[in-house]
């Protein structure tokens, strides 16, 4: 038990008892921030077209999608536990709509102690889901995928920062 508490305590976000809590960022200085995630929603083209016409008996779902991405940026350290609450300067939401899917673009910014990652992911998965739920009813196939973080820039250790793994 011993030896995992001391390899838990090397983690971030766990103290000296083995205990889940908030890293502190408080002697880090502030630095502009930005962050780029992305998400695709693929759609039989028919729901494609049905977005596309504004036909839709739930609404403008684009319209719809990008205020509930903006709203989950704003309050993604309610959702997700240990992530701070910042100051976002910024938040946009685009849409890439092509015959069978929608690549949803989330641009996140601010001036903090820490990076806005979270808050662009949060943006992208919320108004992927948004999308799915309006749709729902018409496609009974929408999947979710490809959802990442593609660039980040600020901080001390990094200036800038294009994500790619390998997977996309």
């Amino acid at each position: 038990m011993k030896n995992d508490v001391n390899v838990m305590c090397k983690l971030t976000h766990i103290n000296n008892d083995g205990e889940a809590e908030m890293v502190d960022v408080s002697v880090k200085p502030q630095s502009h921030r930005t962050a780029t995630a992305i998400s695709t929603v693929t759609l039989k083209p028919d729901t494609v077209r049905a977005i596309n016409e504004s036909n839709v008996k739930k609404g403008d779902v684009l319209s719809v999608a990008r205020i509930a991405g903006i709203q989950a940026a704003k309050k993604c350290s309610e959702l997700i536990p240990l992530c701070h609450l910042l100051p976002i300067k910024k938040v946009s939401i685009s849409f890439s709509v092509s015959k069978d899917s929608i690549e949803i673009t989330a641009f996140c910014k601010t001036i903090a102690q820490t990076g806005v990652e979270m808050e662009a992911l949060t943006a992208v998965s919320i108004a992927a889901l948004t999308i799915y739920d309006m749709c729902k009813s018409i496609d009974k196939g929408i999947e979710i995928s490809c959802t990442k973080l593609v660039e980040k820039t600020g901080g001390t250790k990094i200036n800038s920062e294009i994500v790619n793994d390998g997977r996309s």
